[in-house]
């Protein structure tokens, strides 16, 4: 029997699950409170409709223990993230990790800071490397 594979989150479901990363969990009220900052028109009913379609489909755990119900992630952000750069490296990019960076640099200036990141990664692995 092959595992379960999580499916990849769409733009909604990504954008909750931004919300509950940043709560580290919440009821539907506490996470449609937080979404509203950016998408003020965005319905309590869409909210909770999407965490059950999201618990569905694996990309969030529920606690029913309490009368409001608690929704968490059920992967951390920098697994998702993962997860999802492998699967654009894998469709987009032909596999080729040069490929995505590259083009990730000339889509948007990266700042100076980011730069620093970028040069500091680069230098570890190549430290692991030798």
């Amino acid at each position: 029997m092959t595992p379960k594979v999580t499916p990849r989150p769409t733009d909604a479901e990504l954008a909750i699950l931004r919300t509950i990363w940043k709560l580290g969990a919440g009821t539907v009220r506490e996470i449609h409170d937080e979404l509203l900052a950016d998408q003020p028109k965005i319905g309590y009913t869409t909210v909770l409709k999407l965490l059950q379609i999201m618990t569905e489909k694996g990309l969030v755990v529920r606690d029913e223990s309490q009368r409001a119900h608690v929704y968490a992630p059920k992967e951390s952000e920098e697994s998702t993230q993962r997860r999802l750069v492998r699967d654009l490296l894998d469709r987009a990019f032909a596999g080729s990790a040069t490929a995505l960076v590259m083009q990730a640099l000339s889509t948007r200036k990266a700042s100076s800071e980011e730069l620093a990141e970028i040069r500091e990664m680069l230098d570890t692995i190549e430290g692991e490397r030798s």
